[in-house]
């Protein structure tokens, strides 16, 4: 578990996480309606009265909890935040955990799977002041693992964490768990007007978000890649779009020739030119376990390995021809592959350039021809991500940001989820 606070650059960096359409709607009560009314108002429905935790006469105190259910583990988030009347609420402090694996791999023993969130709930009860629990929001948002799932069996797991939540001392509602759109994964502005976009390479989807600075942007984007919304009293229009299919995880299945849910007969095996010669071995996706084969020496491993991603990403993503011009942060498996091959600072991040992740990926991969190395799969995911940047729009010379963190807040899209979540129960009180 780890704790992080959050600096006054809170607001000017945006949070820079996977935000979307749960922040575009947020009010942030800038007007007299302070965000405990939301809480209180929805407690009371249940015939609860509510209860402030003043810090001072003027200075109010409330949490809320977030579920992140990924396609690799499911997170907690749990934000506390500080209240002055009139003004926007601040976020004061973070308890983050996560586990492995997602919710999505429990998807044929769902019983099984209420064993996480139940752990995770004992860290949200020690963490928030226990006569605040029935005052408190708790919710899950699943993203791609349970979007990829069969639309049944996605809705059983969601059942059963529901029915774990209701039996919890906080506050929920009948929409308490509920799967994200693709959409709904994004980022936010920077107040001063200069504006950042994010970056996203999860395990079985990918996103990008930014605001955009032409018309010719919103003109030429495909259906469901824009929307409009309001905040701090001011209207927007965000490119935000969620590939789903194309993150890392789903994409190394694609490269290998394999179909996702769907197993392998007996015998047979994934043979693929991104892996190297030779290599033999086993992959576990989504609970399905690959036999895996490198194809035999031939062409370089990294021309071979081009290909098969070129052909994967074909007229599979819009290239928005104004992302060259603006400041990206990149998160998830970015950061991780990078920090692998040394581009940047395991702990504290770094700047990169598509042409840096090339550079690395024909290294890797040229020496993977002589040598295989303990991570079989570093050649094709640096091969990936350099092919894939470019096909959003990026050249070669495109400085990216990369960072775990903004401001010691973990950078994700439920600070925002939470902050919007709690807004809807004020505007149903109001």
């Amino acid at each position: 578990m780890e704790a992080m606070k959050i600096s006054k650059r809170f607001f000017a960096f945006g949070i820079l996480a996977c935000i979307a359409l749960y922040v575009a709607y947020i009010k942030c009560c800038l007007d007299s309606k302070p965000v405990m009314g939301a809480t209180e108002g929805a407690a009371e429905s249940r015939g609860d009265k509510p209860s402030h935790q003043a810090l001072s006469a003027d200075l109010s105190i409330f949490y809320g909890i977030m579920f992140d259910a990924g396609s690799t583990g499911t997170r907690i988030h749990i934000f506390k935040f500080t209240q002055q009347p009139k003004e926007t609420p601040k976020l004061t402090h973070e308890t983050f955990k996560a586990l492995k694996p997602g919710l999505s791999a429990y998807a044929d023993d769902v019983e099984k799977s209420g064993q996480g969130i139940k752990e995770l709930l004992e860290v949200a009860k020690k963490d928030v002041p226990m006569e605040l629990w029935k005052f408190t929001p708790l919710v899950l948002k699943a993203t791609a693992g349970l979007r990829l799932l069969p639309g049944e069996k996605a809705q059983k797991l969601l059942d059963k964490v529901k029915e774990i939540f209701q039996a919890s001392p906080f506050f929920v509602r009948d929409n308490c768990v509920s799967i994200m759109k693709g959409t709904d994964e994004g980022s936010l502005d920077d107040p001063q007007k200069r504006t950042v976009g994010m970056l996203d390479l999860g395990g079985g989807s990918t996103q990008i978000t930014f605001l955009p600075r032409t018309e010719a942007t919103l003109q030429t984007s495909p259906a469901g890649h824009t929307t409009s919304f309001q905040m701090f009293n001011n209207t927007y229009k965000l490119y935000s779009y969620s590939y789903l299919g194309l993150g890392l995880m789903s994409a190394r299945l694609a490269i290998l020739g394999g179909v996702e849910g769907k197993t392998l007969g007996e015998g047979e095996e994934l043979i693929s030119p991104c892996l190297p010669p030779g290599f033999e071995s086993e992959w576990q996706h989504a609970e399905i376990m690959y036999k895996i084969k490198g194809q035999k020496a031939g062409e370089p491993l990294y021309e071979s390995c081009s290909n098969e991603v070129a052909k994967l990403l074909y007229k599979k993503v819009h290239k928005a021809e104004e992302v060259k011009d603006l400041d990206f942060y990149t998160f998830s498996y970015y950061y991780d592959r990078a920090a692998e091959v040394g581009l940047i600072d395991k702990e504290k991040g770094g700047s990169v350039t598509v042409g840096d992740f090339e550079i690395a990926a024909k290294y890797v991969c040229k020496t993977m021809e002589i040598s295989p190395r303990s991570s079989p799969f570093l050649c094709m995911d640096l091969t990936y991500i350099t092919f894939l940047l470019q096909e959003l729009g990026f050249p070669k010379s495109q400085v990216f940001k990369l960072a775990r963190k903004i401001d010691d807040v973990e950078t994700s899209w439920a600070l925002g989820a939470t902050f919007h979540y709690i807004d809807s129960l004020n505007r149903l009180q109001y």
